[in-house]
């Protein structure tokens, strides 16, 4: 598989994608005005605990106060899966208080009208190995699916770790295939750079950053530069040579990877990303085969439905639904990674009568899934013909990062249609009338609206003037939305 990796820098924002054979699977904004706290440590302080909730809010120097539930607080510990310790819940009065300091990391960006999610179970990344200073024991990614390689790295992280003081580690998945030496080296940085963190918690305020994680440019070559990445191509000459810099430090078999791009044509052209980042913003994905998906996010859950569209099929319509379904499988997934959808995502899929076609597409779309770095967990098919699955939410999609709700419907969806705005004019008219003494009233709406009265209403118009005794005048107002008017009373 060839993947690239093009980074677009301006001033104001830095844009990251991730393409495969040509094809845009993943986007990362990051802009000077709005950067992500994913993985930064802050010196908390306790606002407010909530005994019901067992939850507490953590002001960390943000709009909104962050959130901490007991179970992310890392006290005491447990054996957890794969020999990682994990945090065990208890009281939540009894582990924070109000007033109280704690070191917190952010676990999630504030989404939408929601704080930031903390925990106190500490994780410091690096290239191969995450360090965990409040955890016990050896973990190897799942990902790393070879015995033999995971049995190997598990003893050599752990006898790098014996006598080198406390602490956890997880090998991450570029960890397959690395000598014992990068193990080690990586192991000394990490445990170097927590011992200035503690430092530098005497020094912080309440409220205040400790320790803040890479720059995006900088983070997707330490989580995402593999031997698969074939290379990295930067339109700036100075982020180019940063990102050189920190892979001869860090991976200096891939330094050569890094490219400066100078072409006249903007690098996101190179492979219709503008394009692809456009058509991800809409409802509707159309299929190769005239099927489409559409799908609605909402605060709750994301939703897809699938449709034959005009996919006819050449044999009969079990064929036909089955390779659709196959299709949608496909670019559901990719949907997924390349709008950044996470929390319960609910996949509609044209109903399907054979029982081993159903299992097929299911398999289907877990196999998709696996390239897909963000945790997923998908359940069987409901007995509505619903797949329902969740993926690992931790910064806010693509629509939430680009857009923002419609002043006209105010992220409903829809408005009111032009008759229905005429017919509560018709009573706004009515209660001015019964209510206040005048002369004559003006009526300012959208054009749309303004040209119904003149056409379509005008009898129920020129009968409401005949009842008030009242002239009625409109005007035509381009600025107010579809459902916007006013009555003025002169």
């Amino acid at each position: 598989m060839r993947e690239e990796l093009l980074v677009n820098v301006t001033p104001s924002e830095v844009r990251v994608a991730v393409v495969e054979n040509g094809v845009l699977q993943e986007v990362f904004i990051e802009r000077s005005d709005r950067q992500g706290i994913v993985g930064n440590l802050y010196k908390g302080s306790v606002s407010r605990v909530l005994p019901g909730m067992q939850a507490a809010f953590i002001e960390i120097g943000l709009d909104r106060t962050a959130f901490l539930h007991v179970s992310d607080i890392a006290r005491p510990l447990v054996e957890g899966e794969n020999g990682i310790d994990a945090p065990s819940p208890g009281d939540i009065r009894e582990l924070v208080s109000e007033n109280g300091e704690i070191l917190v990391q952010a676990l999630k960006d504030p989404l939408g009208s929601k704080g930031a999610r903390l925990t106190t179970f500490v994780t410091i990344p690096s290239r191969y190995l995450v360090y965990m200073p409040k955890g016990q024991g050896i973990g190897v990614s799942a990902r790393i699916d070879n015995e033999d390689e995971r049995a190997r790295l598990r003893g050599l992280v752990n006898d790098l770790a014996e006598g080198n003081g406390s602490g956890g580690f997880i090998v991450r998945t570029a960890a397959e295939g690395a000598t014992r030496d990068a193990l080690r080296a990586d192991m000394i940085f990490l445990q170097k750079l927590w011992e200035l963190v503690r430092k530098q918690i005497a020094h912080t305020e309440p409220g205040g950053l400790v320790h803040e994680d890479l720059v995006l440019p900088l983070r997707v070559l330490r989580d995402l530069l593999g031997d698969e990445v074939e290379r990295v191509r930067v339109d700036d000459a100075a982020v180019a040579g940063r990102m050189q810099r920190f892979t001869q430090i860090f991976m200096p078999e891939l330094s050569s990877r890094i490219e400066e791009y100078t072409g006249n044509r903007p690098i996101f052209d190179l492979y219709g990303v503008e394009d692809e980042i456009a058509r991800a913003l809409d409802r509707k994905v159309q299929l190769k085969s005239g099927g489409y998906l559409i799908i609605d996010q909402t605060e709750a859950m994301t939703t897809i439905d699938v449709n034959t569209g005009g996919f006819v099929g050449h044999r009969n319509l079990e064929d036909t639904i089955f390779k659709t379904n196959l299709e949608a499988a496909q670019a559901i997934a990719r949907q997924l990674r390349l709008r950044n959808l996470g929390g319960i995502i609910i996949l509609d899929f044209i109903d399907m009568e054979d029982e081993e076609h159903r299992q097929q597409v299911l398999q289907a779309l877990e196999r998709y899934l696996a390239k897909d770095n963000a945790r997923t967990a998908i359940c069987e098919v409901s007995t509505l013909g619903l797949v329902e699955m969740t993926r690992k939410r931790t910064r806010e999609s693509l629509e939430h990062v680009l857009c923002m709700p419609c002043p006209s419907c105010e992220g409903r969806g829809s408005v009111k249609t032009p008759v229905t705005v005429c017919y509560e004019v018709f009573r706004d008219i009515i209660r001015q009338t019964r209510q206040f003494d005048f002369q004559e009233l003006m009526v300012l709406a959208h054009p749309e609206v303004i040209e119904l009265l003149l056409d379509e209403e005008s009898s129920a118009l020129a009968e409401l003037e005949a009842a008030t005794g009242k002239p009625i005048r409109l005007q035509a107002e381009a600025l107010y939305s579809q459902d916007h008017y006013d009555v003025v009373l002169m």
